[in-house]
């Protein structure tokens, strides 16, 4: 086997959509599946025998299903896992959620249709996905550490007045005016604690561009508006961004700023790979508002945001980076490369420094 090639196990009780995928995946000079398997329980054998770069595994499965074996995977012997069920598109995000927490390296779609056909117009999207994760780095998740997905009423996690404030702010000149967060479908659970930890009466208004899957956002905002004690809502046109609240980027387009300041939709050209894109929302946002900007760049796979990131360190603007677990990966990675990123945080302490940044006026 060429040593270039990446790893994968492939956990699937449906037969078809196994010699479906092994086949597509097969395909590829880069990619060699070396092992599969029907539920959890054998994957876990698998696994061990083979030491893939990249676990792909169903949702649903008889014995051992793949969150739980998501859970035991990162517990035991930690590596990128790619979920991949009809039951990750716009059906569920509780599941996405518990799924990304349980330390799911990322979601992926199978085809509604389940025929051939289908599964092959999404080979070249699995196949680059399975080539990013298998450079991921990932942390050991001890099963014995798990967190509520809804913080009790009156928890400290969810009150503005727990928020620590020790964090250095660095290079903290200017009022500013705005917030804006990009994230890939990774991201959710750091945005959750992010805007889980803000009180209802921030002063700033929050504006984000998550990767999504088409018909997930609206089950998203209802989502995290139970997390929360900010309004969430998706950006509408015509409007100007509000403080204590938190707008999201529509789907199918681009999110950006006129001349007033008042949000508008830009369809996405041929060729583009994010629509919404971040690097899209975050130029806007910094030719706006200019220095009075800060952009929060978490964890996610990909480029989107980078660019975007370090237009508004250009402008005078405040940027952050996620750290996730001391590694720098993807976007993140991206951004330290290219000097966008003025800070780097570990999920927990953005709140906070956000908060704090809300202050300096």
């Amino acid at each position: 086997m060429n040593t270039r090639q990446k790893k994968v196990v492939l956990v699937e009780d449906s037969p078809i959509a196994l010699e479906i995928l092994q086949r597509l995946l097969n395909s590829s000079p880069e990619v060699a599946v070396v092992g599969t398997a029907r539920d959890g329980e054998e994957g876990l054998e698998v696994i061990t025998k083979t030491q893939p770069d990249v676990i792909c595994t169903d949702l649903f499965m008889d014995n051992m299903d793949g969150l739980e074996l998501t859970k035991r995977v990162m517990a035991q012997d930690p590596r990128p896992i790619l979920v991949i069920s009809n039951f990750v598109q716009n059906t569920d995000i509780d599941t996405i959620f518990r799924l990304l927490q349980a330390g799911a390296a990322d979601i992926f779609p199978k085809p509604s249709t389940g025929s051939p056909t289908d599964y092959e117009k999404i080979k070249a999207a699995l196949i680059a996905k399975i080539k990013v994760l298998s450079s991921m780095k990932v942390a050991t998740k001890p099963q014995q550490q798990k967190q509520p997905l809804t913080p009790p009423p009156g928890s400290p996690t969810t009150s503005g007045s727990s928020l620590k404030t020790e964090i250095p702010v660095k290079n903290v000149t200017s009022s500013y005016r705005v917030i804006c967060i990009g994230a890939s479908t990774r991201g959710l659970q750091a945005i959750e604690k992010i805007l889980g930890k803000l009180p209802s009466d921030f002063p700033l208004p929050i504006i984000c561009t998550l990767h999504v899957g088409e018909g997930v956002l609206s089950k998203l905002v209802d989502w995290l508006s139970l997390q929360s004690k900010l309004k969430i809502k998706v950006a509408e046109v015509g409007e100007s961004p509000e403080p204590g609240t938190v707008y999201f980027a529509p789907e199918k387009n681009h999110l950006e700023l006129d001349s007033r300041g008042n949000f508008i939709y830009l369809r996405a050209v041929p060729g583009e790979k994010h629509c919404p894109s971040i690097t899209v929302m975050f130029k806007s946002i910094a030719r706006f508002y200019g220095k009075t900007t800060a952009g929060v760049l978490l964890t996610g796979l990909g480029h989107d945001g980078v660019q975007g990131l370090q237009v508004i360190s250009q402008v005078g603007g405040l940027t952050i980076a996620q750290d996730e677990n001391g590694v720098a990966f993807g976007m993140v990675k991206e951004a330290i490369a290219l000097g966008a990123a003025q800070h780097l945080l570990p999920i927990e302490d953005i709140a906070p420094f956000l908060l704090l940044l809300s202050l300096s006026k």
